[in-house]
This record gives C-alpha cells, sequence and structure tokens, in this order.
C-alpha cells in the first residue's frame, strides 16, 4: 500500500531526527498543525474513550476516502495524533484496516517513547477510526 503525501513527508522529517529529544520537538510541531477544534466538536460524542488525556475524532467520508480531524488537551498527544492522522489521511475504509499503528511508530522511531497507556489510547484512535469507517 502506497502512503499519503503527508506520512511520506513524516517519515523523512523524522529520519532526518539524530535522538529523541529533536524527534521530540518535531512532534509538538506537528501538534500545532492540527487544526483546531470547536467546543462543539469538543463534544463528548467525538471524544475518544480508552485515551488517558481527552482526546476528540471526527470523520468524514469524501469520494469514498477518510479525512479526520482530531484534538487532545495533551501537546504531546496532539503530535501523535498529527502523525497518525498524516498516517491514515485519505484512506479507504478497507485500507484504514489495513493499518499496523505500531509499525508505523517504529517506521517514524517513536515507538520507544510510546508508553503503554499512550500506546493504548492511540490503538484507541485508530479503531474509532475503523468503527467510523464500518459505519460510513
Amino acid at each position: 500500500m502506497s502512503l499519503p503525501a503527508a506520512a511520506r513527508e513524516a517519515l523523512e522529517a523524522f529520519g532526518q531526527c539524530p535522538g529523541w529529544e529533536q524527534r521530540a520537538r518535531l512532534l509538538l510541531q506537528w501538534g500545532e498543525r492540527l487544526e483546531p477544534l470547536d467546543d462543539t466538536e469538543r463534544s463528548e460524542a467525538h471524544r475518544v474513550s480508552g485515551c488517558e488525556s481527552q482526546v476528540w475524532l471526527l470523520g468524514e467520508r469524501r469520494d469514498g476516502r477518510w479525512h479526520f480531524r482530531a484534538g487532545s488537551d495533551a501537546r504531546l498527544l496532539r503530535g501523535l495524533l498529527a502523525v497518525l492522522l498524516a498516517r491514515v489521511e485519505g484512506l479507504t475504509a478497507e485500507e484504514l484496516q489495513a493499518v499496523d499503528l505500531a509499525d508505523w511508530f517504529a517506521r517514524l522511531g517513536l515507538s520507544r517513547q510510546l508508553s503503554p497507556s499512550r500506546s493504548n489510547g492511540l490503538n484507541a484512535v485508530l479503531q474509532r477510526m475503523r468503527e467510523l469507517a464500518a459505519q460510513g
């Protein structure tokens, strides 16, 4: 499966980071790219359960491909969400099912920094994406 353009950009950017400090800084910068959610979007209906921090996810299908927006109250998590959104941008429901979260974060050099709770939370976000795609 070919990667979305934003995912290729993430791989290139994170691949140039020599260490965790640079990756963490880049992650925070990517988090700032997230389109802000308004108060109505930060509602219980859009909240992802299974995350320690507050995470909201919205998805819409256009021309058979999925586009997601997400937000969080945690800065580092916003960065992780941004690179996850880069990976799934414009995928079909079938392609979403095939996304390997652990592999994606390993390719970015971020897997060692994912605590079990953060990893579980990101898996919950991906699972919610898949549920939305299955309904949509």
